[in-house]
């Protein structure tokens, strides 16, 4: 299929104030180290971070990024590589966008994960490949908000046509009905590899030997892991990245002698973090009882 074809997504942020924060469930069953077995070329991208401005990283996928990678090929094909938990829904219809009108043929390839705001861009594709151990997930646009009723009645209207606006570029991929769309976006569907094929989200398998597994950094995958487990009890991502960017700022050693590499101190939380993921477990599977 060609991009031309595909609806433009709204553009802008509406509702100043409001940010789309990663889905707990979403970094949970995301791999970061997947990454494509063969090396980047002059004329490929790699999304295989958060979209948007991760602090964990430093990096993140960027509209602002992706579109000065794009000008730096005048219009060559090129192919991109993706394995992402999503993020930020605004930023993610806007690389769609930039993908879509790009004038070169845009192949994407589906290595782990193109969950939540980067399914969208990878429905920017001219030609969509997915691993057959991949995934997309799909949903309505997922915010923190904090208000009166009034105020939560206001960030319910303002997210209404962006969650329209992807519901249409999924039926418009797929050749599917709206309302089926929005029925799976309300559900948070979960679509593996062979299942995106057939259901017309991707266009192709992947061969087995394009992706391969890196090695993770131990002190960014603490960070992720401390940052998630506090998501899950509702603590805002402001209140999140303060406490995590203490803690990576280093803290003095017993000795006194200065202050303590940040990776080191995040590497050091591995065991902590894994305890307190066993002791919310045990608390959860208590409280059902």
């Amino acid at each position: 299929m060609t991009i031309r074809s595909l609806p433009a997504a709204p553009a802008g942020r509406p509702c100043a104030g409001v940010s789309f924060d990663l889905m707990p469930q979403a970094m949970e069953r995301w791999n970061s180290t997947i990454q494509a077995a063969d090396g980047d070329d002059k004329n490929t991208i790699s999304m295989l971070d958060a979209i948007g401005f991760d602090p964990w990283s430093g990096e993140g996928v960027t509209a602002k990024r992706i579109s000065a990678a794009l000008r730096s090929m005048n219009g060559a094909d090129v192919t991109v590589n993706m394995n992402s938990p999503g993020g930020d829904m605004f930023e993610g219809l806007a690389i769609y966008n930039i993908l879509r009108e790009y004038k070169g043929h845009v192949t994407v390839k589906v290595l782990g994960l193109a969950a939540s705001a980067a399914s969208i861009i990878a429905m920017a594709a001219d030609e969509l490949q997915v691993a057959r151990s991949g995934f997309l997930m799909i949903h309505n646009g997922w915010t923190i908000a904090a208000g009166n009723r009034h105020q939560f009645r206001e960030v319910a209207d303002m997210m209404e046509p962006f969650d329209a606006a992807m519901g249409d570029i999924y039926a418009a991929r797929t050749g599917g009905e709206l309302k089926a769309m929005q029925a799976l976006m309300d559900a948070e569907t979960w679509i593996g590899g062979s299942a995106a094929v057939e259901q017309g989200f991707a266009d192709s398998l992947l061969e087995s030997d394009s992706i391969k597994e890196g090695k993770a950094q131990a002190s960014l995958v603490a960070a992720r892991k401390l940052d998630l487990l506090l998501a899950k009890q509702g603590m805002p991502r402001g209140e999140r990245r303060s406490l995590i960017q203490e803690i990576k700022s280093g803290t003095p050693c017993a000795t006194g002698h200065g202050t303590q590499d940040a990776a080191d101190t995040m590497a050091t939380l591995a065991e902590p973090i894994a305890e307190l993921e066993r002791a919310l477990a045990r608390f959860s599977a208590a409280a059902t009882k």
